[in-house]
């Protein structure tokens, strides 16, 4: 009897769930560049992409869970939320290119006025209701947008790499999804072997993911330890109105950038998923949010003090 050790460190959560990734339920066209019998893994063809690769990232935080009293009497939940995102450009050096800080109140109130602390300013975001799904959808919402945001001077033509699904994200021009973890598998059972079977730089074939967000997919392949089928694999998405020859050309052009960025488990807990530029960004990221305990505080005192409607 074998038994492997997951390389990806438990306080993340895991890279893949416990029984495995479950099918996903969005109709999948496995024949677009392969058809499933012939489906192997296979080689980047040609070089890296043209000019740098940008890594586009956001990371939120709650500093404060907050009742709110209509002026109909009724007690509303709400969150206070620091939230950031910014762009790594990586040209033989990495360097951050742009970086926004965003501070905001998600609470379903009508004409509440920003909350003004010491230490920042969080400006009202109203959402439908007060359950803890919508008003973490509507905190994830905002960051996407400022994700796009930072993202719009990127030049065209130049490889975007975007931290996670692309879901909202897709309006960001020649954005690629990286998707680190697997909660879904697009691949039936009899081709999860093929992912199983990929070196370092290799990739499956192309599949396009139907349904209400349609968008092309591939899994890669980093410089890893193989523990398991999903160790050191990641999943890329693009949307589906791109033709289909030149997501080909891009997935082979992934192949040979991303595991030049792949982490090492000596430097990070989340290796090799978690790309060096994206970790550093992520950092930097975390420190512009501020001290969150200093934010606590000022949030306290304002709510002493002012009111917001």
């Amino acid at each position: 009897m074998k038994f492997a050790v997951e390389t990806w460190a438990p306080e993340y959560g895991a890279s893949v769930d416990e029984a495995g990734p479950e099918a996903a339920s969005e109709p999948v066209d496995l024949a677009v560049e392969v058809a499933p019998a012939g489906w192997a893994p296979i080689a980047a063809a040609g070089g890296p992409p043209e000019g740098p690769v940008r890594f586009v990232d956001g990371v939120r935080r709650i500093e404060a869970r907050v009742w709110i009293t209509g002026a109909d009497g009724l007690v509303r939940q709400g969150i206070c939320a620091s939230y950031a995102a910014g762009v790594v450009v990586c040209d033989g050096r990495a360097a951050i290119e742009s970086a926004m800080v965003r501070r905001a109140l998600f609470a379903p109130v009508e004409g509440a006025g920003p909350v003004v602390t010491s230490h920042g300013t969080f400006v009202h975001q109203p959402v439908a209701a007060d359950g803890p799904d919508h008003l973490s959808v509507a905190l994830q919402g905002a960051m996407a947008e400022l994700e796009h945001e930072v993202s719009v001077g990127a030049p065209p033509g130049e490889l975007l790499v975007v931290d996670g699904p692309l879901r909202s994200r897709h309006r960001m021009p020649g954005a690629v999804g990286y998707v680190k973890t697997h909660h879904r598998s697009y691949l039936p059972e009899p081709l999860q072997p093929v992912v199983g079977r990929l070196a370092a730089g290799e990739r499956t074939p192309v599949f396009l993911i139907d349904g209400q967000s349609r968008r092309w997919s591939w899994y890669v392949c980093l410089p890893g330890e193989r523990t398991h089928v999903w160790a050191a694999v990641v999943r890329a998405e693009v949307p589906a109105d791109r033709p289909l020859d030149q997501v080909i050309r891009l997935a082979d052009q992934l192949g040979v950038a991303l595991p030049r960025f792949a982490s090492r488990p000596h430097k990070d807990a989340r290796a090799p998923q978690n790309l060096y530029p994206i970790a550093g960004l992520e950092r930097e990221l975390r420190r512009r949010l501020g001290d969150t305990n200093v934010l606590q505080r000022a949030l306290r005192v304002a709510a002493a003090t002012t009111t917001l409607l």
